[in-house]
């Protein structure tokens, strides 16, 4: 009797010592391919225990792709990087085989989008070496707007950007690099909805020793904000500018109204471009922070609004209505602008009474 005693107070160890671990991991829920797939976990597992981290192919049957064995760090977190080069388009999975441990989340789902397509590239792939690469091209979706490119020499430095770079109405983008030898190049494209694709661009010839040596390309800083806006609901946006002029603009496609506090306190409303084009905003940068409001002309349009900002240090969402706004000074209603429609009512109303006035003398 004493040993089943004993043997039922064991199981009942094992069992708890068991429950007690825990493993939680968390992935995107969406990833371009040949971006890598972070996976980032925490654990109640010791420090340095190895942990298998498995991405499978979700189609009609589960199929492993690949098993990264990782280790426990001192602050029981643990991390895998996947390499989704080649990969193709479809739902996959992130596991931890945990055996059924408790409350564990130890599976995400990732969608992975090829977006490869989106870029087309009308620059030759193949360059003789001059001291620059041309990079030519079009983006679908984002005419109008822009697309982030960077460049990766063929020792793996970052010879240019990232750097914002303006898109025509058709999409269309041109810019030079300056570089110093020839090789492959990896180029990289990045658009306000995440990473796009990647081109090799090989430049062939040899470096002259005589010639001058190349300038490095001047990178300017452009950040990025979105959210969604409307007429009731307007978006506000902080933005840290820098020193020199600053740019700052809408995404296109939607008629949208720039309002923003000037150096005397006075409300500045901008909206002269329509649909087709992005509002813009030039003024010199202090390093101080400006507040604009955007929002649609459209009352019933409740959409997602993109700022950008060049040469600014940062891009931030207000929640509430930044005081600047509360203390500006309204200026002059804009024109187009209906007028009240009180006061066409009161004339309506006047000429009414002076008619029944006439009526009544004669």
């Amino acid at each position: 009797m004493k040993k089943i005693v004993l043997l039922m107070l064991g199981l009942f160890f094992l069992v708890g010592f068991a429950s007690a671990y825990r493993v939680n991991i968390d992935a995107p829920e969406s990833l371009p391919i040949g971006k890598p797939l972070i996976v980032n976990g925490t654990t109640t597992f010791g420090i340095g225990t190895p942990i298998d981290v498995v991405l499978y192919y979700q189609l009609t049957t589960t199929t492993e792709i690949k098993r990264k064995i990782v280790y426990v760090q001192s602050d029981y977190s643990f991390r895998a990087v996947f390499d989704t080069t080649g990969l193709k388009t479809g739902m996959y999975k992130v596991e931890v085989p945990t055996n059924g441990m408790g409350d564990s989340i130890s599976m995400r789902v990732v969608y992975l989008v090829d977006r490869s397509d989106d870029i087309q590239l009308n620059s030759p792939t193949t360059q003789n070496f001059n001291g620059k690469i041309f990079i030519s091209g079009t983006i679908k979706g984002d005419e109008n707007s822009g697309v982030q490119i960077e460049v990766i020499g063929p020792d793996n430095v970052v010879v240019f950007g990232p750097r914002y770079i303006n898109t025509n109405y058709q999409g269309t983008f041109t810019t030079d690099v300056p570089i110093s030898e020839p090789g492959d190049f990896e180029v990289s494209f990045t658009d306000a909805r995440g990473y796009v694709g990647k081109r090799i661009i090989t430049i062939k010839g040899q470096q002259s020793l005589t010639s001058a040596p190349t300038p490095a390309a001047t990178t300017v800083s452009v950040l990025s904000a979105h959210t969604k806006s409307s007429r009731d609901n307007p978006a506000y946006f902080a933005i840290k500018t820098g020193f020199g002029q600053v740019t700052i603009h809408t995404s296109s496609s939607i008629d949208w109204v720039i309002e923003y506090v000037d150096d005397k306190g006075v409300i500045q409303l901008v909206n002269g471009q329509g649909e087709q084009y992005p509002e813009q905003i030039l003024l010199p940068g202090k390093g101080k922070t400006l507040f604009i409001k955007v929002y649609p002309v459209k009352s019933s349009v409740n959409s997602e609004i993109f700022i950008y900002a060049e040469n600014a240090l940062s891009v931030d969402i207000i929640s509430t209505v930044p005081e600047p706004f509360a203390a500006a000074i309204p200026q002059n209603t804009p024109t187009g602008t209906p007028e009240s429609p009180v006061l066409p009512g009161l004339g309506v109303a006047a000429f009414t009474i002076a008619v029944l006035i006439m009526r009544k003398k004669f």
